[in-house]
């Protein structure tokens, strides 16, 4: 029987490059937003504490279901298991991640 998906969503946002765990994803019913639900985060009785994994855990405390612009998606992959939320900073000018362009 085949587990459940789990996918990692990477996306811009406020110059800063979040990574987060999902079970659902979809286009959702907002025209032009990637629907992210089921938000995965690391077990909260280990005794190793990631701060960057509980910001984003805070920051996303109480939340079904998020809704990300298309254009702000970086990538997202199906992968086998969960590894940690992280943010990081995009960085201005790099050859890796080319904005998507956008009218004015």
């Amino acid at each position: 029987m085949k587990s459940t998906s789990i996918y990692r969503i990477s996306f811009a946002n406020q110059g800063k490059v979040y990574e987060i765990y999902a079970r659902h994803i979809s286009t959702g019913s907002l025209f032009g937003f990637v629907e992210v639900e089921e938000l995965l985060f690391g077990e909260r009785g280990s005794v190793v504490i990631d701060p960057g994994e509980e910001r984003l855990q805070k920051e996303f405390e109480g939340v079904r279901r998020s809704y990300l612009p298309m254009h702000s998606v970086l990538r997202i992959d199906e992968v086998e298991k969960q590894g940690a939320a992280k943010i990081s900073d995009l960085e201005k000018g790099s050859a890796t991640i080319t904005p998507f362009p956008v009218p004015v």
